[in-house]
């Protein structure tokens, strides 16, 4: 008796911790069984995670912990008992992300290529594999197959002016298969200018491009045995072109090729900013309207035949006829990654319509983007592939939820009642896939247009009946020489559109600019959103917390007071009031792009000289600016003209940052920082926030990732020079300019106003 009394305290609480981690594992299992039809829909989102965790995490022995972290949990979930949803869960969603880690590092191992390790001017034979025309810049992207050439990569990309690109002979246009010679400067892929730009030498890697460059000269042509698909993209883009001017004929050959190339610029900026960007990928839309008019073409005309429509399924014909079509077109616009995912997306569709099921689903959706992600798992990070499937994702699960269902059902009611309900219908489609976009365009591009779903009302319709259908007619009766009244039915359709996007891009406010989303904020609205779509019932609302911490988070994040690019030649400066003004007033229209939308502007950057606070030179600037009471000095250097030793180092002392694009002396010591060129060397560009006084670089340590690891081997190849050089040798080199005389007079900076 006593035996038992001694025992009872250490196992009646052992009971009772048993019993509590019963129910609760009952409640969760309950919980997961409701759930049980969504459950499939997170594979990708956990395939998502591993892939960008490779992405995010620096260093080879992160992604190995990341790995053993994932196993680690997945064999703890077989301590849970057998049977049940929730071990299932455990084991098979952490087992998903360390695949997802692992197919990334696979995949950049696999694509792996020689890089250029420093900027080299060579003279070579190439074929050309890709060529993209881009009317607006009046050259030629050519994407080469170098040809005994072992110094350079295997594959480069040269941007080749058209007055020297290959005269049309007897043998044709240039086309992808000739053989050409040209002589080209060639550098190894740069990294982001500024934080928060594009990184194109993580993209090139992928891409498998090892430099870049521009030709110098004329190219000529040595040999010609074309690519029957690319020669006939070509061919194709060119024809649509010749058939329908300007922009216009620039949309019309996208739609069908997906050369994008004969768009103005202005004309391009206007369908960005409202909100029809979208409409020049080749993507959801546009194979679904191929789809569905083979389809619809496919069963009308096989009805029309009594034996045809008695001895075979017709809708399981048509279907077949479908898909193949969305192959073919898939293949013909060039294959891009949104082009697939919507391929793959609508034979699925036509598959399950053949079966008789429900196929527009988001298992879908979740089906697609698990096969894009499996085979190139570095499209995850790319703002196309985010784009794409947060439209499509956020388009299904509106018409997937029960309210909207039931609002949009088609009824017996009249004509004017059916058009008012599909006006809705367009409406809310639009304003779902804005809210779903918004984040992912602030994240990438820091702007957003406000009025795309106003915009879109009109111009989905436009595009789907009338523009692509008239185009497809257009082409198929150019066979026959009768195509000209289609084209000038398509041209005027595309006038239409463009003058849509014109007219909205200019309304006030039809722009949104944000300087900065951190990536935890994007985070966590990717993930609250997903969670609202994906979960069933009232759990969803909890996905509502994350997603409006992530928008406070991005919206109270401050813009950045100075941006300087990674080779310290270009900066921009945001004045005491507000205005942003670049150093070089020679910087191009790239540049001043790149650091005005980094920076959340929508006007024009102006120039350093006029700034308020700022004194500058031919060869120097002087910026003080106040930010919460206290005095920031900016001293940039823009020239390539000695300075003297004693009054530069002066001011430096004086100044809280420096910036120049060559080697500084040791005695220069600012007060907190000194950006020249070693320095920019390894961390890349900045951007400098006074108030909060921190300083973010486009590299912010070590970096085991193939191209910053390439990237880093390039800059201990590279030779550098010293901003500081006798002044003999400085002047015997450059010489001395009568307006500024830097080899004989000292530099005075005048003070500053009070």
């Amino acid at each position: 008796m006593d035996a038992v009394f001694d025992s009872a305290p250490s196992t009646l609480p052992e009971t009772r911790q048993s019993g509590l981690l019963t129910r609760l594992n009952s409640k969760i299992e309950t919980a997961l069984d409701y759930q049980r039809d969504q459950l499939p829909l997170w594979l990708p989102i956990m395939l998502g995670c591993g892939i960008a965790a490779w992405f995010v995490l620096p260093v080879q022995g992160s992604w190995i912990a990341w790995v053993a972290a994932m196993v680690g949990i997945a064999g703890a979930g077989f301590l849970l008992p057998a049977g049940g949803r929730l071990r299932r869960v455990i084991v098979i969603a952490p087992l998903t992300c360390a695949l997802g880690c692992g197919l990334a590092w696979l995949r950049s191992e696999v694509v792996a290529a020689p890089v250029t390790s420093r900027a080299v001017i060579e003279t070579f034979s190439a074929r050309v594999e890709r060529i993209d025309v881009q009317v607006t810049k009046d050259r030629l992207r050519l994407t080469l197959l170098p040809i005994a050439a072992p110094t350079l990569p295997p594959r480069v990309r040269v941007n080749v002016d058209s007055k020297d690109a290959p005269a049309q002979d007897s043998v044709g246009r240039l086309v992808v298969g000739d053989r050409i010679r040209l002589k080209a400067r060639l550098i190894g892929p740069q990294a982001a200018s500024v934080p928060g730009g594009y990184d194109f030498s993580r993209a090139a890697w992928f891409m498998g491009l090892g430099a870049t460059g521009k030709s110098l000269g004329a190219v000529t042509r040595e040999g010609n045995e074309p690519t029957h698909e690319q020669g006939f993209r070509d061919r194709l883009s060119a024809h649509i072109k010749t058939q329908v001017s300007g922009s216009a004929g620039g949309i019309a050959a996208a739609f069908a090729t997906g050369d994008r190339g004969g768009i103005a610029t202005a004309d391009e900026d206007a369908m960005r900013a409202s909100g029809l960007t979208h409409l020049l990928s080749i993507s959801g839309l546009h194979v679904t309207a191929v789809v569905g008019a083979v389809m619809l073409m496919t069963l009308r005309l096989t009805a029309l035949s009594s034996r045809l429509a008695l001895r075979l399924p017709l809708i399981v014909v048509a279907a077949g006829a479908g898909a193949w079509a969305g192959i073919g077109y898939t293949l013909m616009t060039g294959a891009e990654i949104p082009t697939i995912r919507s391929c793959v997306a609508a034979v699925l569709l036509v598959i399950g319509g053949a079966l008789g099921r429900q196929a527009f689903t988001l298992r879908l959706v979740a089906g697609g983007a698990l096969v894009v992600l499996l085979v190139w798992p570095e499209s995850l990070i790319g703002p196309s592939f985010q784009l794409s499937f947060a439209a499509i994702t956020s388009l299904v699960a509106l018409h997937e939820w029960g309210p909207v269902q039931r609002l949009l059902t088609g009824r017996d009611e009249s004509i004017f009642v059916k058009t008012g309900r599909a006006m809705l219908s367009l409406l809310m489609t639009g304003l779902a896939v804005e809210i779903a976009l918004a984040p992912i365009a602030l994240f990438h591009f820091h702007r957003q247009g406000l009025y795309g779903a106003l915009a879109n009302i009109i111009a989905i319709p436009l595009t789907t009946f009338v523009t692509m259908p008239f185009e497809a007619l257009a082409i198929l009766f150019d066979t026959m020489g009768m195509g000209a009244p289609f084209w000038w039915l398509t041209g005027l359709s595309l006038d239409l559109l463009l003058g849509i996007a014109r007219h909205v891009a200019i309304w006030p406010g039809a722009l949104a600019a944000l300087a900065s989303v951190p990536t935890g904020a994007f985070a966590a609205m990717l993930g609250g959103a997903l969670w609202v779509i994906l979960w069933r019932g009232r759990p969803r609302v909890w996905g509502t917390v994350p997603f409006l911490v992530g928008v406070v988070w991005a919206l109270t994040t401050p813009p950045p007071d100075l941006l300087v690019t990674g080779d310290g030649k270009h900066l921009a400066v945001r004045g005491d009031n507000g205005e942003l003004a670049t150093l070089r007033t020679r910087a191009g229209d790239y540049v001043r792009s790149t650091l005005a939308e980094r920076a959340g502007d929508l006007g024009e950057l102006g120039d350093l000289d006029t700034l308020q606070g700022a004194e500058c030179s031919d060869d120097v600037c002087r910026v003080t600016l106040m930010r919460d009471g206290r005095a920031w000095r900016v001293l940039a250097t823009r020239s390539r003209f000695i300075l003297p030793i004693g009054a530069f180092v002066a001011e430096c002392a004086a100044a809280d940052i420096v910036i120049s694009d060559r080697k500084l002396p040791r005695t220069c010591l600012p007060k907190w920082l000194k950006a020249d060129r070693p320095m920019l060397e390894k961390t890349g560009g900045l951007a400098v926030n006074f108030a909060a006084r921190t300083v973010e670089a486009v590299s912010e340590g070590d970096d085991d990732h193939p191209w910053a690891v390439a990237r880093r081997a390039g800059l201990a190849k590279r030779v550098g020079g010293s901003f500081y050089t006798s002044p003999r040798r400085r002047q015997g080199q450059y010489g001395c300019q009568k307006e500024r005389s830097p080899c004989e007079q000292p530099y005075r900076p005048r003070p500053v106003p009070e």
